[in-house]
């Protein structure tokens, strides 16, 4: 397996650990079949894997959540750490990220995701060293069961995965998930371009379900304000826990908070906008999209004290979800579920994986920084599909579904 490492071996005079190289692999994990999404069928994920290396011989990991950012980091993030004390996170990020200022002026971002993967692996390499989990350097934990939504959308049906293109099918799915692993928190897409469907498929959801269920709900900000209006005055009646980006914009998401109780979510991290339009209420976030666990525990405290919950994202490798795990841990704000697409994940690169939940919650791990170990025969075969197929493309016309059978999975 080709991967990239970037450094040379050397001693700190002072006795401190130090940074000597950094390696970047590049993995496809597809699911075992694609669902809809508003731009079309969405195969799996493409993610770039870190590994941290220091002068005492422990590893870090870290995981990009989109693989192109590996470039970054190959390009200025690991040059910039060569020689670096990997407890000292302050010095590590001004070598990375420029100052805030010159990233409000030019709008380039990239530098801040890409060092916030590296510093997920940065804080593995501490809690490795100290002998201790993460959740522990964070502070200790006020719970250790971790609760996920189960995820339903409508799927083609491939190689016997799949199918579920009907509202019957939907439910019939969740039903199924009721019994083999106990869920009752759903999140879905229900994205084909038609309201009445949604509609009809949600109603059905909740008397199958039974009253105490979760359901919520993902438009990926596929309805127009007019439409919306109309969805969730329908949705209402049965008990929607959140609908996540129903419209495109903060000012659509205020203009109908005056039409609908329900609450909305974004993965759009912009709280001070939010507060200052009255929505949407919650954040949904990738811990690197927000430059690390150092600027996501200040920015949950920011939503702490405006009164904006926040969980996690979806489709992220047993790297990134052991993170969310301890993070989620340690911290008494997040107590609404994180998504997942665990159950269709058919591999992943840590040891065990993927994380799943049964009865919607998953344990945080106990062992030391993050809790997981690469297993090297899954990093080579999933290095290998990335290097065989190239990335797995979100961006697939709807009238061409049969691009996913052109996509090796095994």
């Amino acid at each position: 397996m080709e991967r990239k490492r970037y450094g040379a071996i050397g001693t700190d005079e002072g006795g401190r650990m130090k940074i000597t190289g950094i390696r970047v692999t590049h993995v496809n994990v597809p699911f075992d079949a694609p669902f809809w999404w508003t731009a079309g069928l969405y195969p799996g994920a493409s993610k770039s894997i870190v590994e941290v290396e220091t002068d005492e011989g422990i590893v870090g990991l870290g995981e990009a959540p989109w693989w192109h950012f590996g470039e970054v980091i190959e390009r200025e993030i690991a040059p910039a750490l060569i020689g670096a004390d990997p407890f000292d996170l302050a010095d590590c990020e001004a070598r990375c990220v420029p100052a805030y200022q010159i990233t409000a002026n030019t709008g380039e971002t990239a530098s801040m995701v890409a060092f916030g993967a590296v510093e997920l692996a940065l804080w593995d390499i501490q809690g490795k060293a100290l002998d201790m989990p993460l959740y522990r350097l964070l502070g200790g934990a006020v719970r250790k069961e971790i609760p996920f939504t189960e995820y339903f959308s409508f799927r083609p049906e491939h190689k016997g995965a799949g199918g579920e293109m009907s509202a019957e099918a939907i439910v019939e799915y969740c039903l199924r998930m009721c019994e083999e692993h106990g869920s009752t928190y759903f999140e879905g897409k229900l994205i084909l371009g038609d309201p009445e469907l949604e509609i009809r498929t949600v109603a059905m959801l909740r008397e199958a379900l039974g009253a105490d269920a979760m359901i919520r709900l993902d438009s990926n900000m596929q309805w127009s304000l007019t439409t919306a209006r109309w969805v969730l005055r329908e949705v209402e009646a049965f008990n929607i826990r959140n609908y996540e980006d129903p419209v495109a914009t903060f000012e659509e998401m205020a203009e109908l908070r005056r039409h609908t109780m329900i609450p909305f979510s974004t993965h759009v991290p912009d709280l001070r906008r939010a507060v200052a339009l009255g929505a949407p209420d919650a954040f949904v976030c990738n811990f690197a999209a927000l430059g690390g666990i150092r600027a996501t525990l200040r920015f949950v405290a920011a939503c702490e004290a405006m009164g904006k919950d926040f969980w996690c994202y979806s489709n992220d490798l047993g790297i990134m979800t052991a993170a969310y795990l301890h993070l989620t841990a340690a911290t008494q704000w997040i107590t609404e579920p994180s998504q997942s697409l665990f159950r269709w994940q058919i591999g992943d690169v840590v040891e065990g994986g993927p994380f799943r939940q049964t009865d919607n919650t998953i344990r945080v791990p106990e062992g030391p920084g993050l809790g997981v170990e690469l297993d090297p025969e899954s990093m080579a075969r999933w290095h290998q599909h990335f290097v065989d197929n190239g990335p797995m493309s979100h961006f697939h016309h709807p009238e061409s579904p049969d691009h996913y059978t052109r996509l090796p999975l095994n």
